[in-house]
């Protein structure tokens, strides 16, 4: 029986998460950035207020965050884990800040 260790096909078994330097993570999480960066702009005059500047806040220091452990990790499987989380991160409060502001447009049952 082989080693299940090193199933190629295994999730945490991807390059993407063991031996990629980063720069991949980088690109795909200013991309994301900038789109929901867009987005969630361009929904700043909604109700409720504030909420979507405070998300477009929040997506900029988690990218920043994300340039920040690029720089100051070693390279291995916890930076590819940060990258990846930082921006599973900005997903879910640009997807949940979304959902509130479109759910906030629905006008009440009478």
């Amino acid at each position: 029986m082989s080693d299940p260790t090193s199933d190629p096909t295994k999730v945490t078994n991807q390059p993407s998460l063991t031996t990629s330097t980063g720069r991949i993570w980088l690109v795909l999480g200013g991309l994301f950035a900038g789109i929901a960066g867009v987005m969630l702009f361009s929904l700043r005059s909604f109700s409720p207020p504030g909420l979507a500047l405070w998300a477009l806040v929040a997506v900029v220091l988690l990218y920043v965050g994300m340039i920040i452990v690029q720089l100051v990790t070693q390279r291995g499987r916890f930076r590819l884990g940060m990258l990846a989380g930082l921006m599973i991160v900005m997903a879910v409060v640009s997807l949940l800040s979304v959902v509130v502001i479109a759910a906030s447009q629905v006008p009440a049952a009478r």
